[in-house]
């Protein structure tokens, strides 16, 4: 006798749903109060003037303005500069 049914059912047919990061508002384009413009896992971006970083990662607009993507380099705590992604409202 078989333990497990023949056909029909599977144990490997569940999946995770799409968790639809990425960037939402690109550059040139205008963002309104509270609109996303990136969500992310992770600091990849960093939050610039008038945009705030939420607790999942996610940068929102807090003012009305179109998006702006910039480069910055920061130096760090052991001197090393490092470059990292900016986004701004203006």
């Amino acid at each position: 006798m078989s333990t497990t049914k023949s056909a029909g059912s599977t144990k490997l047919g569940r999946d995770s749903r799409p968790k639809y990061l990425g960037v939402k508002l690109y550059q040139g384009q205008k963002a309104q109060t509270g609109n996303i413009i990136i969500r992310q896992r992770g600091t990849r971006f960093i939050a610039g003037k008038n945009v705030k970083k939420g607790k999942d990662d996610t940068l929102y607009a807090l003012k009305s303005g179109i998006v702006k993507f910039k480069t910055t380099a920061k130096t760090g705590f052991n001197g090393k500069r490092k470059l990292f992604k900016t986004v701004d409202v203006v």
